[in-house]
């Protein structure tokens, strides 16, 4: 230890000094002060790549460090350990704008190996998706390419979309900043590019056809076109099994390393053995796997420890201070809410810090042509506190994300690794049918007092069964069609049951109070339980009264946690319904309906206009010029303009008017409650009139229009698809026409 007092070390003051620090010194934040060129920065997000000669390295930047490539900087700060050593940089200061180095070729094997990490490379390759991603900030273009030897992904600091149909299929020479992909562990999964312009993707050699004029091939034939030259070299890989599913998968743990490997192996394996594992390097999901492996157990015992961990500890992850615990061995405490038994795995759902995790066990594949029989599924009292040990499973997908929560699951590796470390209160319903057992054998013990004894047993019983009973309806109602305010009302009725008629209620989060809720809660004892959503903020609370003089019991928090758990299955249920409901009857850009739904809204206009001998409007509309704009100004553009097009004829229609997208640039307007044609004719008008204002999108102006046709119930058709027909053709009629004006 150094003496109090001594001098701080002097900073390092070139790459090349910086690039012999080891990780593990790095932890130790040595101090750095040196020239550096700026390579790659966004712009909007605190990172920067600098290069000097032939050394480069990755700086978290602040957030005020506004550059460019070929700017030449001082960066001050310290270092911190990562996939390998970074610089968490304290200041940037600006010194002069230069050139950029020159960009050095590289291989796929030097760029999976590390060599040029961080460093300003040339790569050739052929390009198999372009496609526009969406970030936080700025959309950027994502490739992803195939090299000889595999493949790399490159993410272009660009929204021009004018060259991603060009880029298709073609060999390109692409110039970025090398780097890498990572998993949890900051463990290196694959190859990223960062690239600062399209102008850095050179197209050497366009595909020999464009991707629309590829024939046709059935669907049930597309393998015939598959064709792969894997020389990828078989490695082997060392450590103890911490988890054997046969003929799945085993898990290799050594240290602080872990490994999934897919195995179809079904030897004598034992969990706890050293072994070695030869198989083929991959990454899925964005981490590292080991596949198409053989195992062989040495049999010499070196069992591992699993990590006590608790639910932050395992879901947190930071780019600056990985922490994964992915595939490791570890143990975590919770309480039961809730268990499944599955076909495939059966299912412990636990609340640890106020989160829900779930810990599973997969059961035994019995093979090809045989089959077993299930054990009975381990039952554990819900309530009760539990010790689960089994691997780690999550994932880390986020390209910039510095840090966050991770969601995760244990998986278990037998029911050995469910430990009771409290049991549930005692009063619970197991306990009480022991009590009801008891009092039966008292019965037929004490005689004189067996008919009171009985009677009491009888009434409790009933009460259990009226329970069980109430419980079993509220999940057929969660998996029904049964309003959810119903339901939640039901599980706040159960719980006052349970807790001798005390007032319950419940208050959904951004939404309704629903149950018995006393006007003057301050002369009362209220007991509130969060209810936990599987990610993100509770969805609400569960609430009881109760007299002051009464003394809080154990068995409060057990029966407003059983009622959380339940009302977080009937919400997140009810959620999923409702979006998955939505997206099916509303357009996803326009949020307005879809064809399909159009089409319902114009079966059940048409039953009740025969009912009624009523009569009905439908207008078909097309965006003019849609194909130009696309063209013109990019997808996304083009996306803002429909929007803005729904919008504007939202403000034409009536109350009870229904505006539809029906694809592309076609939309359809359903006009119920009409007198004659002159209502559909005058509503038409408005509608085309309100694109005579010129569209605003960023800096574009575009001058929009639109072509109409209408039809009328029973009179252009008494059928949907002819009204739709009918509406069709009258829109086309009306666009020749305008051309043929447009053109004397």
């Amino acid at each position: 230890m150094a003496a109090w007092g001594a001098a701080a070390p002097a900073p390092l003051t070139t790459l090349k000094a910086i690039h012999a620090v080891s990780n593990a010194d790095a932890k130790l934040a040595p101090p750095v002060a040196f020239e550096a060129t700026v390579t790659y920065s966004p712009g909007y997000a605190n990172l920067l790549f600098v290069q000097d000669e032939s050394e480069a390295i990755f700086v978290l930047a602040p957030s005020n460090a506004k550059l460019i490539p070929g700017d030449r900087v001082l960066v001050q700060g310290t270092m911190r350990e990562s996939f390998r050593p970074i610089v968490i940089s304290s200041s940037v200061t600006l010194l002069r704008h230069g050139e950029l180095p020159k960009p050095v070729p590289a291989s796929f094997d030097e760029l999976i190996h590390g060599q040029d990490d961080c460093m300003l490379v040339t790569v050739h390759a052929v390009v198999h998706t372009a496609d526009v991603r969406a970030n936080t900030v700025i959309p950027e273009i994502y490739l992803q390419m195939v090299a000889d030897g595999g493949y790399i992904d490159a993410a272009v600091d660009s929204s021009d979309v004018s060259q991603l149909s060009s880029l298709l299929d073609a060999e390109v020479e692409i110039t970025g900043i090398a780097g890498g992909k990572f998993d949890g562990k900051m463990q290196e999964t694959g190859i990223l590019l960062h690239v600062s312009k399209m102008a850095d993707v050179k197209i050497l050699q366009h595909a020999g056809a464009s991707p629309q004029s590829v024939p046709v091939t059935p669907m049930d034939e597309i393998l015939s076109g598959y064709h792969v030259l894997d020389r990828t070299q078989r490695v082997r890989v060392h450590g103890t099994i911490t988890y054997y599913q046969p003929g799945s998968a085993v898990v290799l743990q050594d240290g602080a390393k872990s490994l999934w490997i897919t195995t179809l192996s079904r030897g004598p394996i034992q969990i706890g053995d050293v072994a070695d594992a030869t198989g083929f390097p991959d990454s899925s999901n964005t981490a590292l796997v080991l596949t198409y492996a053989e195992i062989e157990d040495s049999g010499v015992r070196a069992p591992i420890a699993p990590e006590p961990a608790s639910w932050r500890q395992l879901s947190y992850w930071s780019a600056n201070q990985p922490n994964g615990h992915l595939y490791d061995l570890v143990s975590i405490e919770g309480q039961v809410v809730t268990e499944v038994r599955g076909a495939a795995e059966d299912e412990y759902v636990l609340v640890a810090d106020g989160q829900l995790f779930s810990a599973i066990y997969r059961h035994p594949d019995p093979g090809s042509g045989s089959s077993i029989e299930l054990s009975p599924m381990k039952q554990v009292p819900l309530g009760s506190r539990i010790r689960v040990t089994g691997i780690c499973m999550n994932e880390y997908t986020n390209r910039f994300n510095t840090e966050g929560e991770l969601p995760f699951n244990i998986l278990l590796r037998s029911v050995d690794d469910i430990a009771v470390v409290a049991p549930p209160s005692l009063m619970n319903i197991r306990n009480l049918m022991l009590v009801v057992g008891l009092l039966l054998v008292v019965v037929a013990a004490v005689g004189a007092r067996g008919w009171a004894i009985e009677r009491r047993v009888r009434r409790q019983t009933a009460a259990l069964a009226q329970i069980e009973q109430q419980r079993g309806r509220i999940l057929e109602d969660i998996n029904g069609s049964r309003p959810l305010a119903e339901i939640v009302e039901e599980i706040v009725g159960l719980v006052s049951f349970q807790l001798k008629g005390a007032p319950c209620w419940c208050q959904i989060a951004d939404g309704a109070r629903l149950g018995n809720c006393p006007p003057d809660l301050t002369v009362l004892r209220v007991v509130e339980q969060e209810i936990p959503a599987r990610s993100g903020p509770p969805l609400g609370a569960v609430f009881a009264a109760f007299d002051p003089a009464k003394k809080p019991s154990a068995v409060e928090p057990e029966d407003l946690s059983m009622a959380a758990g339940l009302a977080t299955l009937a919400i997140e249920t009810r959620k999923l319904y409702s979006d998955l409901l939505h997206r099916s009857e509303f357009d996803l850009l326009t949020d307005i309906h879809n064809r399909f739904s159009l089409e319902k809204l114009l079966d059940a206009e048409i039953e009740k206009a025969r009912e009624k001998a009523g009569i009905f409007g439908l207008i078909y509309i097309d965006l003019d010029g849609f194909k130009q704009v696309n063209d013109v100004y990019g997808h996304h553009i083009g996306d803002l303009y429909l929007q803005e097009a729904a919008r504007r004829m939202k403000l034409q229609l009536r109350t009870r008017d229904v505006l539809a997208r029906l694809g592309g640039d076609e939309f359809a307007v359903l006009l119920p409650m009409l007198r004659n044609r002159a209502g559909v004719e005058e509503i038409a008008l408005r509608l085309k009139r309100c694109f005579d204002d010129p569209f605003l999108a960023g800096e574009n102006r575009i001058n929009g229009s639109a072509s109409v046709g209408i039809a009328l119930y029973p009179e252009d058709s008494a059928t949907r698809d002819g009204l739709l027909s009918a509406a069709d053709a009258a829109m086309y009629a009306a666009k020749n026409a305008c051309k043929q004006a447009a053109g004397r």
